[in-house]
């Protein structure tokens, strides 16, 4: 039995036993269980998809063709399902996002929306310190206030390792348009990279 078989297998067995409790009489044990089943079964599917892309690329699938099917770029399909060789060592890339990256970029945009500009650059590395003082982010910050107006929220981050820095992507919200905010976190937490782009530019890689 084939790598992909025994993972569509083990998928299977997880749903079909969590679809049998599906109607029973509703109880808050049963609830949290199906839940927590529900959640893990989640995580086998990205697994599962893991698998099949690898199979997908063994077949000589491009990541154009990937790419296309799942609705994004082909970059971003590499980004969340390729194994690059980092050209240093000639070993596989750590592809696990930093733990605790999605955290400081959210509140990295909590300080700028209460005006902490350093708040945010004491988390800055040092080339991000030479290049962005604290008075020339909160001008940068005024100038996308003056374009999209009062910052509102930002929903759910999504992170990804790009080499030695997990990238992280925020969906800020304003009152008069939509920004995504991206921020590259080093594993020591210092900060090395901080964007703000339009959905368009986030989305093709820019």
């Amino acid at each position: 039995m084939t790598m992909s078989s025994v993972a569509v297998s083990a998928f299977l067995a997880s749903a079909q036993a969590l679809a049998a409790g599906v109607g029973r009489a509703p109880d808050r044990e049963h609830a949290l269980e199906s839940v927590r089943r529900a959640s893990a079964l989640t995580s086998e599917l990205d697994a599962l998809l893991q698998v099949i892309v690898d199979d997908a690329r063994a077949a000589g699938v491009t990541w154009q063709g990937i790419g296309e099917i799942l609705g994004v770029s082909r970059q971003a399909a590499f980004q969340r399902f390729g194994h690059p060789i980092d050209p240093r060592t000639g070993e596989p890339m750590n592809t696990t996002p930093l733990d605790g990256a999605e955290e400081i970029a959210i509140a990295v945009f909590a300080d700028l929306a209460a005006a902490r500009w350093s708040a945010v650059t004491d988390r800055f590395d040092a080339t991000m310190a030479e290049a962005l003082a604290a008075e020339d982010l909160a001008a940068v910050w005024a100038q996308l206030i003056g374009t999209v107006g009062v910052f509102e929220r930002s929903t759910a981050p999504t992170a990804r390792r790009t080499a030695d820095v997990t990238v992280v992507e925020v969906p800020l919200e304003f009152e008069a348009g939509d920004m995504v905010g991206r921020v590259s976190v080093r594993d020591d937490h210092a900060i090395a990279g901080l964007f703000v782009l339009t959905p368009a530019a986030a989305a093709s890689g820019s």
